[in-house]
């Protein structure tokens, strides 16, 4: 048993003190102390004796009384016994101020310490225990950066002094250098191996801090060999057990974590994460006991934020929000930074956005989403908050970064199409196929909401087939596939009438199920089969939307949108009566229902009742108290009808009416910027008013905003544009939208909209186009008398007028006359079923028109007649001139066929010639060649008889004389053979004088061409000896000497040429051929001559 002994002052004995038995008070002890001036290290032993058994107030009363000034006085000389007696006292002060939670009373512990502190130094300022007493309440204050400056100090007089780096080693911890830290740990270990296992707890913490668990495990495990009761070493073993994140490591860690609770129940960490446990089991009550433990033994700032959240969390998930969000904000405050514990932060933005506090909702997740910029759910959650804020592309934005960072989160595709709907239904649907693609793949359910709102988005965008599909995925199994397609139940058929006539009656789904159909229909499938109904109604299957409302209605009779989808069906029909009957059932239902009133009101409105309309439209928009658009816009229609109504105008009242409406259509578009049917109802009242160009402005953006969204279908405002370019007289324009209008949303068959066409016919005087135009009209809406009578009216003016022109056809006028019979039939048609209430004429009326119409018929006979005898002398003229234009297209006729004939001809002859020529020619050649010895003998007894070659010459010039005479005779019969025929040939009086010309060319040609012939012969010495005595004869005259002496076959070759000789001289007129026969004679007397 440990005792210390006293020594008794001035004798050598001495007092024992049995350590495990010391008193209870301590001024016993004291008294022994001061009596006996015992030394200072007794007064340490016994004062860590008292506070190693818990006796905090006796140790701290020996201490003080240590370091009393007496005592201080009378050990004036032992230095190091009253330092360590004063660092004790500082280091004790300091855990006290370390554990506080009162922030004065820490202030105060940490005050009395440093006092301590101080007082050690001015006994010796360079002690190490000083110094690092100074780290530790340095560092217990949060004053890190001078905390190291101490431990420093103490490090650089001695390098390996252990407290100084373990110290330092928790600097370093702090300040999250963590490498640092565990060198100054390993350090420590190295210069002092016994050191107690919170050493090897540090190296455990920094290892697990830099992600070597495996490594911070086994320090962990080393500190529990040395002191196997080490809570915190326990809590960080349950702490790694924890996150493997299986069943049986999270069963060893919570088995760790009991340990230590039950080692030491004080133990805030432990504390902690027992309660996060219990808050996944739903044990909220041992959460909040354990937390608020917890939150009554620590005063460490992040243990504490743990606690706080949770608390807070504990709340959350229980339903109080106000709790919840207290403890949240508690939770951030214990922390300086997001980074150090974000969790909070993340829990106080879901309750912010609970309550409808986006903007600090806003502020909270921006926060979490700095620390982890690629957490999915943060990102959700921001985007949710954008389009809360009417910041959609933001939302937008957010949500398809997280569907880029997770592509197989399918809860994000979904809330990314959800987003989308508004703006981009293409991107919405794809979002939504994904998200349902990813959810088969995982094997997951496909929610029925999923197919619901793929099937809707088809259906806008007019792809019904494919809506069909994803409605009946929707809808699975059931009654509602029986009627639908080619598996309708054939004996359940009933029409569409008779579908709405009997909605109440409930007998057809009765006999179903007596022939053993199941009627079910699961609560989550109502609006898919509503939807189903809604796409049967645009594919124009009536009767089955009808038995499928029908079929709502039997299992969830209060489902109001049912009453009034089935009223809609009646008023298309025309049956307003039973129309309102099933509104009315709507509003048993729910009386407060606005889409009811106003769907009333306007019933009301068509079926003429005004009172009864403005009351209803009213309480429309009561009912959401001025909020819903459709039932102020309702009353703004209902003024504005008001004020045009076909009654006697008031023009005070009217323009009353019109300014209210106006007022009306303002308020909607100040509450929703972006309503188009405010826009229109705006753009009419000033188009009442006058103002065309800015109400055509105003129609024209309405137009393009409508043309460009899927949604919106606005055929009224095409209308409303074609009558401002008809009030400002452009009746090209008003007709083209008109007719885009019918052709865009009614298929070229609304009745009203032609009326409007034929009008604007009518004022721009296209009389045909009116009169068509009325006529489509009238076969849509026989029983229209108000088309008939427009008819009536057109065909009576445009008759007038054409009676008016001054210059008219007998057809026009014959015309002129079957309209105006037309005009009196249907006039008197009329006058039967006439009534100015209903039709806005009556008999008075008519019989003035039928008056006019005779008395135009009347008028229009005379004019017929005239215009027929008129129309007879311009058919015989035009006959007269037709029959000389015939005779002249004969005679032009005639003169080219002579003309190609003739050219023809000469094109033959002239080939023909040539031929000739050639061949002629060629026998010549022949001709001399055969006949050259004879030549050469002649010309051989030519020079032995030279002596008679003169008598030869004279002799010679006599035959030559002879010979020309005989050929002068010839000729002369040869030409009045040829002139004979050619004056046949000239008998035509347009013969062409040109081709004379150059005939004549040709045959001089020709004559060249003999000559050439003939120098050609010479030269190569086939000439005739003769020819040398005799004159040169003309061309002509060699050529008939040549075709002489041929044979018997050359003789159309002369008269050829001859006559082409004869043909050069025709002229044109006949005193001209007259002249010309008698040409040749001369041409022979003038060549004898």
């Amino acid at each position: 048993m440990a005792s210390v002994y006293i020594p008794v002052q001035n004798s050598e004995e001495e007092v024992r003190v049995a350590l495990d038995q010391l008193p209870r008070d301590a001024s016993d002890i004291l008294d022994i102390l001061k009596a006996e001036q015992a030394p200072l290290d007794l007064w340490l032993i016994i004062a860590r004796e008292y506070f190693k058994q818990g006796k905090v107030e006796q140790f701290r009363q020996i201490l003080e009384e240590g370091s009393s000034p007496e005592i201080d006085e009378y050990y004036a000389d032992v230095r190091y016994e009253r330092i360590a007696i004063l660092n004790a006292l500082g280091a004790y002060y300091s855990y006290l101020g370390k554990i506080e939670t009162k922030q004065r009373e820490k202030e105060d512990y940490f005050i009395l310490a440093t006092q301590y502190y101080n007082k050690a130094s001015r006994i010796d300022m360079h002690e190490p225990s000083t110094w690092v007493g100074k780290g530790q309440l340095l560092l217990a204050k949060g004053e890190v950066e001078q905390a190291f400056a101490a431990f420093k100090i103490v490090l650089e007089g001695d390098r390996d002094n252990v407290p100084a780096l373990l110290g330092q080693a928790c600097v370093e911890f702090n300040r999250g250098r963590y490498s640092d830290s565990l060198e100054l740990y390993k350090r420590a270990l190295q210069v002092y191996p016994d050191c107690p296992g919170a050493v090897r707890l540090g190296i455990g913490l920094c290892r697990y801090k830099l992600g070597q668990f495996e490594k911070a495990r086994i320090a962990f495990q080393q500190v529990l060999q040395l002191d196997p009761e080490n809570v915190e070493a326990l809590v960080a073993l349950a702490i790694i057990d924890l996150q493997a994140n299986d069943a049986a490591g999270i069963m060893r860690g919570m088995d760790k974590m009991r340990r230590a609770f039950d080692i030491y129940p004080y133990c805030a960490m432990a504390l902690n994460y027992l309660a996060n446990h219990f808050f996944f089991t739903g044990q909220h009550f041992l959460v909040e006991q354990l937390t608020e433990t917890a939150l009554a033994v620590t005063n460490h700032g992040p243990t504490k934020s743990h606690s706080y959240y949770n608390l807070a969390r504990s709340y959350h998930s229980k339903g109080d929000y106000e709790k919840a969000g207290f403890y949240y904000m508690a939770s951030i405050k214990e922390i300086n930074k997001p980074h150090e514990f974000v969790f909070p932060y993340y829990g106080l933005g879901q309750v912010k956005l609970k309550s409808g506090d986006f903007k600090s909702a806003l502020s909270n997740f921006e926060k979490v989403l700095e620390v982890y910029p690629d957490n999915c759910e943060t990102l959700k959650a921001l985007g949710h908050i954008y389009v809360q804020l009417g910041q959609t592309e933001k939302a937008q934005e957010f949500m398809r970064k997280a569907t880029k960072i997770d592509p197989r989160d399918a809860q994000a595709f979904l809330d990314l199409g959800e987003l989308l709907i508004s703006s981009d239904t293409g991107a919405a649907l794809d979002a939504f196929k994904t998200a349902r693609n990813l959810m088969e793949k995982g094997s997951q359910p496909v929610p029925v909401e999923v197919f619901n709102n793929i099937g809707v988005l088809h259906f806008e965008r007019e792809e019904f087939e494919l809506a069909l599909q994803s409605f009946k995925m929707a809808l699975g199994d059931g009654i509602f596939l029986n009627f639908l397609g080619d598996n309708k139940l054939n004996p359940y058929e009933i029409g569409a009438g008779a579908s709405i006539l009997d909605c109440k009656d409930v007998q057809l789904f009765h006999r179903l199920e007596e022939d053993g159909h199941s009627v079910e229909l699961p609560w989550n499938k109502v609006t898919p089969l509503f939807n189903m109904a809604r796409l049967q109604e645009q594919l124009h299957n009536t009767d089955t939307a009808c038995i499928f409302y029908r079929l709502i209605l039997f299992k969830y009779p209060d489902y109001v949108d049912a009453y009034l989808r089935l009223a809609a069906i009646a008023k298309a029909q025309n049956n307003l009566q039973l129309s309102i009957e099933l509104v009315n059932e709507a509003l048993k239902v729910n009386d407060k229902c606005p889409n009811a009133l106003s769907m009333l009101g306007d019933l009301e409105l068509k079926n003429d009742d005004w009172v009864k309309a403005k009351e209803t439209l009213r309480a429309a928009s009561d009912a959401t108290d001025g909020k819903d658009s459709y039932a102020i816009l309702s009353l703004g229609n209902w003024n504005y009808f008001a004020a045009i109504r076909n009654e006697k105008r008031n023009p005070k009242l009217e323009a009353t009416h019109l300014e209210k409406s106006k007022e009306l259509y303002t308020k909607v578009l100040v509450q929703h910027t972006s309503n188009l049917y405010a826009a229109n109802g705006a753009g009419v009242v000033l188009a009442e008013k006058g103002h065309f160009d800015v109400s055509k402005d105003i129609f024209t953006q309405v137009q393009e905003a409508a043309s460009g969204s899927v949604f919106v279908q606005m055929p009224d405002v095409w209308i409303n544009l074609a009558h401002v370019y008809f009030a400002q007289g452009n009746f090209a324009l008003a007709v083209k939208m008109y007719q885009n209008c019918l052709r865009k949303f009614y298929y070229n068959t609304d009745s009203q909209i032609l009326l409007y066409l034929a009008r604007t016919h009518y004022e721009a005087e296209q009389g045909q186009e009116c009169k068509k135009t009325l006529l489509r009209a009238i076969h849509l809406a026989p029983s229209n008398y108000t088309l008939r009578f427009d008819a009536g009216v057109a065909m009576q003016k445009f008759s007038a007028s054409t009676l008016q022109k001054a210059k008219r056809t007998a057809d026009e006028v014959r015309s002129t006359v079957a309209e105006l019979e037309n005009a009196v039939r249907v006039f008197s048609q009329l006058s039967a079923a006439s009534n100015l209430h209903l039709h806005g004429f009556d008999e008075k009326k008519i019989n003035t028109h039928v008056e006019y119409c005779k008395h135009l018929l009347e008028a229009a006979k005379v004019h017929r007649k005239a215009a027929e005898h008129e129309e007879q002398q311009n058919r015989q003229k035009q006959e007269a001139a037709r029959q000389y234009a015939m005779a002249e297209e004969a005679r032009r006729k005639a003169e080219e066929q002579r003309k190609f004939l003739l050219e023809r001809r000469k094109q033959e002859d002239e080939q023909k010639r040539l031929q000739k020529e050639e061949e002629h020619f060629r026998r010549i050649q022949e001709q001399w060649r055969s006949s050259a010895p004879k030549r050469r003998e002649r010309s051989e007894m030519d020079e032995e008889e030279g002596g008679h070659s003169e008598k030869r010459r004279r002799k010679g010039g006599k035959r030559r004389r002879k010979d020309k005479s005989a050929r002068s005779h010839y000729d002369r019969e040869e030409e009045e053979n040829d002139m004979a025929g050619d004056h046949e040939e000239l008998e035509d009086e347009d013969a062409d004088t040109n081709y004379g010309e150059s005939m004549n060319q040709l045959k001089d040609q020709d004559d060249d061409a003999g000559e050439k012939a003939q120098d050609v012969l010479a030269a190569a010495g086939l000439e005739d000896s003769d020819a040398e005595d005799e004159p040169a004869p003309s061309a002509a005259a060699r050529r008939r000497q040549a075709l002489s002496e041929s044979d018997d076959d050359e003789e159309p070759v002369k008269r050829d040429a001859d006559s082409r000789e004869n043909s050069t001289e025709m002229q044109l007129s006949d005193g001209e051929i007259r002249e010309d026969n008698n040409k040749p004679n001369r041409d022979v007397d003038d060549e004898e001559e």
